[in-house]
């Protein structure tokens, strides 16, 4: 039995390895404000497709995979089952566009402070990763928007 659990223990350690997420950043929020969003790159080392599909944290009741569409005159936001980074690829998750939601958040995001989430891919499994809280006007590129 114990050799089956190191396997294991060495295919899920192999499989973490693949995903490499970076640039992970959250604006801070406002008081009385209850969602946020994170925005990050995430890179698939492996030769087989992964998905992204939802995520879990301390800092908010749930995690959503969202995307964010041009109506027209206006911005719509959906919720969607996760998002798909091709073999060997990246795909990032910017702010007009594909983004983690974090729903009922338990206190206000300020600058600076880092947010644990756990993100939950369909081969990889669970990877942690701490978000940077960057100002509330703060751009994909991290400067302010004026």
């Amino acid at each position: 039995m114990k050799s089956i659990g190191l396997a294991l223990m060495l295919v899920a350690g192999s499989a973490w390895s693949q995903v490499e997420v970076s640039d992970a950043w959250i604006r801070a929020s406002a008081p009385g404000q209850k969602i946020a969003a994170g925005y990050m790159t995430i890179r698939n080392k492996s030769g087989q497709p992964e998905r992204l599909v939802g995520g879990s944290s301390q800092a908010a009741a749930k995690v959503e995979t969202h995307v964010s569409n041009q109506d027209g005159e206006v911005m719509r936001m959906r919720e969607v089952k996760g998002y798909d980074i091709p073999a060997k690829g990246t795909f990032e998750l910017k702010p007009n566009g594909a983004h983690l939601m974090l729903v009922d958040l338990r206190k206000p995001l300020k600058e600076g402070e880092k947010v644990p989430v756990v993100l939950k891919f369909e081969k990889a499994g669970e990877v942690k990763v701490d978000f940077e809280v960057r100002p509330l006007a703060a751009s994909a590129s991290g400067h302010h928007q004026h």
